[in-house]
C-alpha cells in the first residue's frame, strides 16, 4: 500500500468502528476502500473481520454500564452468535462470491422494516402475553436464538448490517430498552466477528497491513461511537439505523 492508501483504510477503521457501535454496517465502510487498494474480494473481507474485532470489543466496553445484569442473557445468545459466526466463516470459502450477495439487500430491508415497526409489535406482544398470562423469557426464548444463529451466520459471512439485524431481532423479543439492546449487539458482534476471524487466520490469506490498520482505527471509532451512541434517544436511534441502513442498500445494490 502506498502511505494514501493506509491513510486511507485508517480512516474507514475510525469511520467503521464508529458506526458499528452506534447502529452497525461499519463493513460498508472499510470492505470498498480495501477492495481501492487492489485487494481480492475475499482478501478484504477476511482482513476486515479480524481488524474490527479491537473496534468490537471497543464497544462493547464503552457500553459497559448499559451491559450491567446482562451476563445470561449475553452467554445464552453469545453461544448462538458462535456458532453461526463459525458456520458462515466456513461459507465464505466454501460458497461462490455471489451466494449471498443476492438475498443480502432483502435481509437488510427487512430487518429495517422491523426497526420501524418494532415499538408498535412491542406493545402488541406485550398486551397478548398479559391476556393470555404469559410471561415472557428476559433472554428472548427459543425464537431469539434461532434468528440470531441464523443472523450470526449471514455476520460470518460478510458482517455488514449484521448489527442491523440483531437489533431488529432483540428488539422486537427482549422487553428491554433499545440503548440495553444495542449494548448487547456490540457483544454478539465481537463474538462473531472474533470466531470467523480465528478461523480465517488458518484457513485464507490476509493482509496484515490492513488488518492492523483498520484494527487501531476501530478501536478509537469504538469509543467515538459509544459516546454518541448513548446519548442518542430511542427515536433519534432508530431513526439513525434506518437511514444507516438504507444506504446499505441501495450500496449492496449498485455493487
Amino acid at each position: 500500500m502506498t502511505i494514501w492508501e493506509m491513510l486511507a483504510v485508517f480512516a474507514a477503521g475510525v469511520g467503521a468502528g464508529t458506526i458499528n457501535t452506534i447502529v452497525g454496517s461499519g463493513t460498508l465502510i472499510t470492505f470498498p476502500v480495501l477492495l481501492a487498494t487492489g485487494l481480492p474480494p475475499v482478501t478484504a473481507t477476511v482482513s476486515n473481520a479480524l481488524g474490527l474485532i479491537p473496534g468490537s470489543i471497543s464497544g462493547a466496553i464503552g457500553y459497559r454500564k448499559e451491559l450491567t445484569g446482562q451476563r445470561r442473557r449475553i452467554l445464552r445468545l453469545g453461544a448462538a452468535a458462535a456458532v453461526g459466526g463459525i458456520c458462515g466463516a466456513v461459507l465464505l470459502l466454501a460458497l461462490p462470491p455471489t451466494a449471498f450477495e443476492t438475498i443480502v439487500p432483502v435481509l437488510v430491508g427487512l430487518a429495517l422494516v422491523l426497526v420501524i415497526l418494532q415499538p408498535r409489535i412491542t406493545k402488541a406482544v406485550q398486551r397478548r402475553r398479559e391476556r393470555n398470562g404469559f410471561h415472557a423469557d428476559p433472554d428472548g426464548g427459543p425464537l431469539l436464538i434461532t434468528g440470531l444463529l441464523i443472523a450470526s451466520v449471514y455476520g460470518g459471512y460478510f458482517t455488514a448490517a449484521q448489527g442491523i439485524i440483531y437489533v431488529a431481532l432483540m428488539g422486537m423479543l427482549l422487553t428491554d430498552t433499545l440503548q440495553r439492546v444495542n449494548a448487547t449487539k456490540n457483544v454478539l458482534a465481537a463474538i462473531v466477528n472474533t470466531v470467523a476471524a480465528t478461523f480465517f487466520v488458518f484457513a485464507a490469506e490476509l493482509d496484515w497491513t490492513a488488518v492492523a490498520l483498520i484494527a487501531v482505527g476501530s478501536t478509537l471509532g469504538g469509543q467515538l461511537g459509544a459516546k454518541i451512541g448513548r446519548r442518542l434517544p430511542p427515536t433519534a436511534l432508530r431513526a439513525l439505523i434506518v437511514a444507516v441502513g438504507t444506504v446499505a442498500i441501495i450500496q449492496l445494490l449498485l455493487r
